[in-house]
C-alpha cells in the first residue's frame, strides 16, 4: 500500500499564497472586460433605414482598451483609446468621409451579447444604434464544392439588380459594362461559402470593387506602379488585408480574380498570383449592404466610383 503524500496540502497552500501575492493588475488580466471582441452594428438613419457598421475592441497592456471602427463608408480606422466603466464604453475618432470637422463620438452600453448606444457625427447629427457580437464563422469541416454557376449570361442583366444611384450598367459586346458613376450591381441570389472567378477591366484612374456576400470588398482599381502595399489597393480586402505584392496589370487590360471565401477565411488570386493566402477578414468593409455577417449574401459589383467592365463571372458554391 502506498503512503499518503503529506506534501500535497502544503503545495496547494503555497500555490494559493503565490497567486494572492501577484499584483492586482496581473490577476485582473484573466477577467476580460465584456466589451472586448468584435461587434456588428446597425445604425438607424433619419429615414428609418439601417446603415451597417462594425467595431473591434481589444486590450492593450494591463488595462487599456483600443480598437478599430468601420462606418457605413470608408475604411477601418484605429481607435487610440476606449473608456469602459460600469458597463458603458465611450470613444472618439477623427472624421474620415463624414461631413463636418468634429470628432465622431460613440457611446454604448453592454448587456450580455448585445449593445445599444448612440453616436454623434462630425457635423453634430446624432444617431442611435444596436449591436450584436460578430459571429466567428468557423467551419467544422472543409467545404465540398458544387457545380460552377455563371452569374452573367453575356446577353443581359438577368439575375442582377441595382442598388443606389442611377443605373449605368449595360451589356456591350458580351461585356458587363458600367459607363459612369452610378448604381452598384447586385446578384438576386445569395451565397454562403464559395469560389468566385471574375475578370475585370478598369480605365486609367478607375476604381471599383467586388463585394463578397455583399459585405467584404476586394478592391478593384488602377493601382499603377505603387511600391507600397496597402489594403486600399487592388488585390486587398479594403481597409483590412493588403495584397502581398502588386500583381496588377496596366489600365485598359483585362485582369482576373479567383477568390475563395470559407467563413471569414479568404484567399485571393490576382492574375494567377496568390496575393492573400487563407487569411481572416475581421469584419465588414465600408459600403457593405448590411452587417448580418452570419447570413448568406449576394455578390456586389461596385459602380458608384468610375466606369468599369466585368466578364466571365462564375461562382462555385459550397454544397
Amino acid at each position: 500500500m502506498s503512503r499518503p503524500d503529506r506534501r500535497a496540502p502544503r503545495a496547494r497552500s503555497w500555490l494559493a499564497l503565490t497567486l494572492l501575492a501577484l499584483p492586482a493588475a496581473a490577476r485582473a488580466q484573466a477577467a476580460e472586460p465584456p466589451i472586448v471582441g468584435r461587434w456588428d452594428l446597425r445604425v438607424t438613419q433619419p429615414d428609418g433605414s439601417i446603415a451597417p457598421s462594425w467595431l473591434e475592441v481589444s486590450r492593450s497592456g494591463n488595462s487599456a482598451l483600443v480598437g478599430r471602427f468601420v462606418g457605413n463608408v470608408g475604411s477601418a480606422r484605429p481607435i487610440g483609446r476606449i473608456d469602459f466603466a460600469d458597463g458603458t464604453m465611450r470613444f472618439a475618432i477623427p472624421p474620415q468621409w463624414e461631413q463636418g470637422t468634429g470628432d465622431l463620438t460613440v457611446e454604448g452600453t453592454v448587456a450580455g451579447e448585445r449593445m445599444t448606444g448612440s453616436l454623434v457625427l462630425p457635423n453634430g447629427e446624432r444617431r442611435t444604434w444596436t449591436a450584436t457580437r460578430a459571429p466567428t464563422l468557423r467551419r467544422a469541416a472543409a467545404p465540398r464544392w458544387g457545380t460552377p454557376v455563371p452569374l452573367f449570361n453575356g446577353r443581359d442583366l438577368a439575375g442582377w439588380t441595382t442598388q443606389g444611384g442611377t443605373n449605368n450598367w449595360k451589356v456591350v459586346g458580351g461585356v458587363l459594362t458600367n459607363t459612369a458613376s452610378g448604381a452598384n450591381l447586385v446578384t438576386t441570389r445569395k451565397f454562403d461559402d464559395f469560389k468566385l472567378h471574375v475578370e475585370f477591366r478598369v480605365p486609367k484612374g478607375g476604381n471599383s470593387g467586388v463585394y463578397l456576400r455583399g459585405r467584404y470588398e476586394v478592391q478593384v482599381e488602377d493601382s499603377g506602379d505603387r511600391p507600397e502595399l496597402l489594403p486600399l489597393n487592388v488585390g486587398g480586402v479594403y481597409g483590412f488585408l493588403p495584397a502581398s505584392e502588386n500583381a496588377s496589370r496596366r489600365p485598359g487590360e483585362w485582369q482576373s480574380y479567383d477568390i475563395t471565401l470559407v467563413g471569414r477565411r479568404v484567399t485571393v488570386v490576382l492574375n494567377g498570383r496568390t496575393v492573400i493566402a487563407d487569411q481572416i477578414i475581421p469584419g465588414i468593409t465600408g459600403g457593405a449592404l448590411d452587417s448580418e455577417e452570419g447570413a448568406p449574401g449576394p455578390i456586389l459589383l461596385q459602380g458608384d466610383h468610375t466606369a468599369v467592365e466585368f466578364r466571365n463571372v462564375v461562382i462555385t458554391p459550397a454544397r
